[in-house]
């Protein structure tokens, strides 16, 4: 997999190279195109080569699945990729102070190589697969275990088909009924394993599950060796979990997960941090001023009392910090079981005022302090009051998961029209699952995506908004 995306990150950066040098001799014959013939097209088709093989990494959510890209994939490589190559041009375009190169050329030039490589991206990968795992690439491979372990594996084998391995058959001690389409297949018991490896021609050898003797796994071990012929052990573990497992390889040692966690990465958090103060910090010395003088004007006319609302809610690790908003509900006595009822539509707790601030979520500016303290940050999962936490863990499983990074002012699940009060236990389901999501897939560019659409609801806030 990994040589297929190298492979096709270098015809990528050759096919849309040559294609700029292309359109450039070309301008001539193209009435609305104008290119100054003093233009180094050597000079301009440096920062494209460049920054497309440096794009190389934009694959590498997608390598496992790479012979078989989907529109969807095709789409975000190609305009990540075309963002870079503008990025590079246009600065060396700033650095040189160039004004010979038309900018409606490269504009064009831009557009039109993004249809390019959202072609060369959904098509040319299946193409390289077929073309390099070929005629003698292609591996008769053998499966070695239970029948049901077998069939379970179907799917990923048919997928595998374009990788060049082809299923010769398998052993297995459950002898399928007469008749059937699985007897065809079956090729005998596992005491058989090296007078099959002979007769078929056998280039690799998937041993399914470790149930069987030790024995019989060493000879296939020593059998494999001593043919050359190539060994995929699968271990089932993982099929017992109520959730996908993820391998972990660490030295020699090969362990199974069940999460990715990009923010375990310090370099990502540090990523991840910067952009939290410069974020808040511009937020906390220019707005919260401003925005604070002209709540407690209108909070001491509508419902008298302290500007801040301090409640305990749960951060990162289960540990519980004073998280800080706004008051927008009217001041009264302590009451543990009253403060845990969630705001709902037409509260009466609620003042005038209060309404507009939960309704542009400027309740919630005040939580940029609690960023730039460290106890939350601008994006991750929305936090709840500690009795919320217990009373929610109970129904969704993997609610705790959330505690993995620091709860945010924003997050994925509320971008995504899941904001204000949860009603039933379906709507918190859903919300859990977008908040494993972004734990388990955060980049810095996921994060710049919510911030985005975040600014956009409180300009125009949705329905949930209450």
């Amino acid at each position: 997999m990994r040589g297929l995306v190298r492979l096709q990150i270098l015809a990528t950066a050759g096919l849309a190279t040559t294609y700029f040098v292309g359109l450039a001799l070309a301008t001539p014959y193209i009435s609305f195109l104008d290119l100054s013939a003093d233009v180094s097209l050597a000079v301009y088709s440096l920062p494209i080569l460049v920054a497309l093989l440096v794009s190389g990494r934009f694959w590498g959510d997608y390598v496992s699945t790479f012979h078989a890209v989907t529109r969807q994939v095709a789409l975000a490589v190609s305009a990540r990729q075309i963002l870079l190559v503008a990025l590079m041009i246009f600065g060396l375009v700033v650095a040189t102070k160039d004004r010979s190169v038309s900018r409606l050329f490269l504009a064009f030039y831009l557009v039109t190589c993004a249809g390019l490589l959202v072609v060369i991206n959904r098509y040319l990968p299946r193409l390289l697969a077929r073309f390099v795992f070929r005629g003698s690439q292609r591996l008769k491979t053998l499966l070695v275990g239970p029948r049901k372990l077998q069939e379970r594996l179907g799917p990923w084998l048919r997928q595998q088909n374009n990788l060049g391995m082809v299923v010769a058959g398998g052993l297995s001690e459950d002898v399928p009924p007469e008749g059937t389409a699985q007897r065809g297949f079956w090729l005998g018991r596992p005491a058989d394993f090296l007078a099959v490896l002979r007769e078929r021609e056998i280039g690799l050898v998937v041993l399914l599950g470790s149930s069987g003797r030790a024995e019989t796994v060493l000879e296939i071990v020593e059998g494999c060796q001593a043919a050359g012929v190539r060994l995929l052990i699968y271990q089932d573990y993982a099929d017992a979990a109520p959730i996908p497992m993820i391998p972990v390889v660490d030295a020699q040692h090969i362990f199974l997960t069940m999460h990715e966690e990009p923010l375990a990465d310090p370099v990502n958090c540090w990523l991840k941090r910067a952009l939290d103060i410069v974020v808040a910090l511009p937020v906390v010395v220019l707005i919260l001023p401003p925005l604070s003088l002209i709540v407690w004007v209108l909070q001491a006319r509508q419902a008298p009392g302290p500007l801040l609302f301090r409640r305990n809610r749960g951060g990162a690790g289960g540990r519980e910090f004073a998280m800080l908003k706004y008051r927008s509900m009217r001041t009264a006595e302590p009451d543990e079981n009253l403060e845990a009822r969630q705001a709902r539509r037409g509260d009466a707790r609620i003042y005038p005022f209060g309404h507009v601030l939960r309704k542009y979520s400027l309740d919630e500016f005040p939580q940029f302090l609690n960023v730039l303290w460290g106890e939350m940050s601008l994006v991750g999962p929305r936090p709840h009051l500690p009795a919320h936490d217990r009373e929610f863990s109970l129904v969704a499983k993997t609610y705790r998961t959330r505690q993995l990074v620091k709860p945010g002012i924003t997050g994925l699940a509320q971008v995504s029209g899941f904001r204000g009060e949860i009603d039933d236990a379906e709507m918190l389901h859903q919300r859990v699952q977008l908040d494993v999501t972004y734990i388990t897939t955060w980049s810095f560019w996921l994060d710049v995506s919510i911030i985005l659409r975040t600014t956009g609801q409180v300009v125009a806030p949705p329905k949930s908004a209450r």
